[in-house]
């Protein structure tokens, strides 16, 4: 399973930012004007606001983000249990 994308974790952030009325920096115009075309947003109000479908990418970028989180977990936890207590691979010693 490959990681999730920068790009994707900076979209989050924005729009969690929107979805918690968290003020946008100056420096984000470019990515509101995106949003507003896609959809995902509106700014025509005083307060962003997500719309339907950017409350959904929100909610899927948040599970992504858990099941990586929880993956690299798994892994790690199945990495330790994989060294025998002597520190050897508990596959090369036949346990």
């Amino acid at each position: 399973m490959e990681p999730i994308a920068l790009e994707d974790l900076a979209l989050l952030e924005v729009l969690q930012r929107i979805d918690q009325c968290i003020p946008l920096d100056s420096g984000d115009t470019k990515i509101q004007l995106r949003l507003a075309e896609s959809g995902l947003a509106t700014f025509d109000t005083e307060t962003p606001r997500l719309t339907s479908a950017g409350i959904e990418l929100c909610k899927s970028l948040q599970h992504r983000v858990a099941a990586d989180a929880q993956a690299a977990r798994i892994i790690e936890r199945r990495e330790a249990e994989s060294v025998a207590p002597d520190g050897g691979d508990k596959a090369r010693n036949g346990s």
